[in-house]
């Protein structure tokens, strides 16, 4: 980790404060528009619905993706870490907690939206509290493994935000990486595309492939960004991992 207020070792000034500036405006404009999305069910009766009660969830937790980056992006604009070792493990929790959350909670919803277009019954709010519940109890668990000793929360070559220390080729980092990215990102992502593609197939047969087609083909699209931060994240660790290559300088930490 680099000292404070020095340049972290193989970046340049005008990199760092582009990261730092990217970040930071990331950060901003996540806040914002998640704010916006809370701010309207909370004020609209007509969106307090079961169905909306997960685009909430998600909302909340892409909003809690915001927050971590605003830190991670002050982090860099200083220069260096300045909340120390606890601050580090908290900083990897919430942001593991809350991409997993955003990637299960998508998940989520495209089976809300498959009960809603090929049932034809509305999400009860049972149902809706008790997928919510579950997205965030689990991401919660799987975030909570690391602290606990399987897997490891760390500082990132720049030393200025905390993740999984993918520089760890070790038996138990590994079973954690593999175990986790099959919890948290092939299975919704099954869930996903099969909810989807259920739907597309049910009303096509039907003969109402009209406007529900436009979110059938179009929101999978939207969400494989989600799984597209998720998965370069699980592939950089398999890449950490495996490689042969790898320095002695990540070795050390």
């Amino acid at each position: 980790m680099a000292e404070p207020g020095t340049l972290p070792t193989g970046f340049r000034e005008l990199e760092v404060l582009a990261m730092g500036t990217v970040l930071l405006v990331e950060a901003l404009s996540g806040l914002s528009l998640n704010g916006l999305t809370i701010f309207s069910f909370c004020k609209t009766p007509e969106l307090r619905t079961p169905s909306h009660l997960l685009v909430l969830s998600l909302a909340i937790a892409d909003s809690g993706i915001g927050l971590n980056a605003l830190f991670a992006a002050a982090s860099i604009l200083l220069r260096h870490w300045p909340y120390g070792s606890d601050g580090c493990q908290a900083h990897g929790f919430q942001g593991s907690l809350t991409v997993f959350a955003s990637i299960c909670g998508s998940a989520a919803i495209a089976w809300g939206r498959y009960h809603h277009y090929c049932t034809r019954s509305q999400l009860s709010w049972s149902t809706a509290v008790s997928l919510v519940l579950f997205v965030w109890l689990s991401s919660a668990f799987w975030a909570a493994l690391p602290l606990l000793g399987w897997g490891h929360y760390n500082h990132e070559p720049l030393g200025t935000c905390c993740i999984l220390d993918y520089s760890r080729g070790d038996r138990n980092f590994i079973s954690f990486l593999f175990t986790m990215a099959f919890f948290n990102f092939l299975m919704p992502l099954f869930i996903t595309l099969t909810s989807y593609w259920l739907m597309e197939q049910k009303l096509r047969k039907s003969g109402h492939l009209q406007v529900p087609a436009l979110i059938a083909k179009t929101v999978p699209t939207i969400n494989a960004i989600n799984y597209a931060l998720g998965s370069e994240m699980f592939c950089r660790g398999i890449w950490q991992c495996l490689s042969p290559q790898r320095s002695k300088q990540d070795r050390a930490k």
